[in-house]
């Protein structure tokens, strides 16, 4: 169900263009650092298994405190929780910048973690709140606010080489300062304000669910490096399941959870958080191996590689603004996720054939846009879908619950891909060939969690009702 609106008004858009912002910095944030890791290595004194970790603090963090971002939302208000995250990703990039250290360098990358798990929820609900009971408009917003994710990946490789090659590598954690002063300077004036609800913040459910899917993901982005046979990979990867465990279980008795576990009967919640994990675990790991694959096999330079990944992220860009709002109006969310979450697969699956000596007119190209239009249609329906499932007081709750889902499935299905190129040669460096097979491996088994994705999606989601009569079944679920 959709939360109310904020009074019809031309700051509206203004205010959807800071949402965007947001999502596109917390994405640009993961992909800006690519280019400068050799340069921090030797600056900082990192070794090479640990040099992940300036990724994987991040998207640890990020996901980990997502539920508590949406709760504090619901709380104490969209508007306040967002102009607190933006706060603390811009002291995170100051100590990011500035550090002296490894320790020093990866929290405030954590701390830039905490700050982007504040935004995003915040920024869902507040784009709910905006347009929730604007059908046509709310499409849109969407469309606009899903458009930003791959612009913001794409604008971090460009921009991380830029930095990196005529600055230092501190600035690609400094240009998120004046970004974040902008932003807060123009959220009083545009964004809707939320009264403060009374209710207590389940600290309990907090911790063992941060902890919980923290310990997990640290589990699967460490065990390439342990590996997966190893005891203290499966030891972890428990322990962290049993806190999942305890954080369902202290749900269920707390009489103001964080996470409501009623929520989950709403119609198609469920469904559409398993279509965003599972886009995402296939999704994040192409666009990763797809890069490699430019600069390692084909011998792209970063520039080069970048603009190689433009045809692929302005479809994106030009199929979720134009074409997805029309046929989501036409045919309904449910086509629409599965037949793009099957051609995300039949993208990825083509990748699969890339060659050692291939090009990219032909080995990247025709493939990459296929994947593109597949994420393009499957993106916004079951993103929109997942919000608009929740009650209005818990809006910032499903915006965290959708973007833990999206932000779990991206680390976990990277970690899980990045094993399967190890185990088939990605660890040849000088090799093209080994090379080739390892992501052509990866490749294909992120096409096959997009097929796995459509049939969950195909089996779970019910047709979705005409959208007058969401409010009454949200309420009664």
């Amino acid at each position: 169900m959709s939360t109310p609106a904020a009074p019809p008004s031309p700051r509206r858009w203004t205010a959807l263009a800071l949402i965007a912002l947001a999502q596109f910095t917390v994405i640009m944030d993961t992909s800006i650092i690519g280019v400068a890791l050799p340069k921090m290595q030797i600056d900082l004194g990192f070794s090479q298994e640990d040099l992940s970790w300036v990724f994987n603090a991040y998207v640890i963090a990020f996901g980990g405190l997502l539920l508590l971002g949406g709760r504090l939302s619901d709380l104490f208000g969209a508007r306040r929780i967002f102009i607190a995250g933006w706060t603390v990703l811009a002291g995170g990039s100051l100590v990011a910048g500035l550090a002296p250290s490894v320790w020093t360098e990866l929290t405030g990358r954590a701390l830039q973690g905490v700050g982007a798990a504040l935004i995003a929820p915040s920024a869902l609900t507040l784009l709910m709140m905006l347009f929730g009971s604007r059908p046509k408009e709310l499409t849109k917003a969407l469309a606009l606010y899903g458009a930003a994710a791959p612009a913001g990946g794409t604008a971090g490789v460009f921009l991380g080489g830029v930095i990196t090659e005529y600055a230092s590598w501190p600035w690609v954690f400094y240009i998120n300062i004046p970004i974040a002063l902008i932003v807060l300077a123009a959220v009083p004036s545009v964004m809707p304000s939320a009264p403060v609800r009374r209710g207590s913040i389940d600290l309990a459910g907090a911790a063992t669910v941060t902890a919980g899917l923290a310990t997990a993901v640290f589990a699967v982005v460490r065990a390439p490096e342990i590996g997966w046979g190893s005891a203290q990979t499966w030891l972890v990867l428990l322990a962290g399941v049993a806190l999942i465990g305890a954080f369902i279980a202290i749900q269920s008795k707390r009489r103001e959870p964080l996470m409501r576990l009623g929520i989950w009967r709403a119609p198609n919640l469920a469904g559409a958080n398993i279509a965003q994990l599972l886009m995402a675990a296939a999704w994040i790991p192409m666009w990763f191996f797809l890069n490699l694959y430019l600069q390692q096999v084909l011998g792209l330079g970063a520039f080069a590689s970048g603009a190689a990944l433009l045809p692929m992220t302005v479809a994106i860009m030009i199929m979720m603004i134009v074409l997805a709002p029309r046929l989501m109006a036409r045919f309904g969310t449910k086509p629409l996720i599965v037949t793009g979450l099957l051609a995300l697969a039949a993208g990825m699956l083509w990748l699969s054939f890339a060659r050692a000596d291939g090009t990219f007119w032909v080995d990247v190209l025709p493939a990459s846009l296929l994947a593109a239009v597949g994420m393009s249609l499957a993106f916004i329906p079951s993103l929109g879908t997942a919000l608009s499932s929740a009650r209005p007081e818990e809006g910032g709750l499903a915006s965290g619950i959708v973007n833990t889902s999206y932000q779990v499935g991206s680390a976990l299905g990277l970690a899980a891909m990045t094993a399967v190129a190890s185990a088939y040669g990605a660890r040849e460096l000088g090799d093209p060939g080994a090379l080739t097979d390892g992501f052509s491996a990866a490749f294909l088994g992120a096409a096959a969690l997009a097929a796995v994705g459509a049939l969950a999606s195909l089996l779970t989601l019910r047709t979705a009702p005409d959208r007058k009569e969401q409010p009454a079944r949200a309420d009664a679920a």
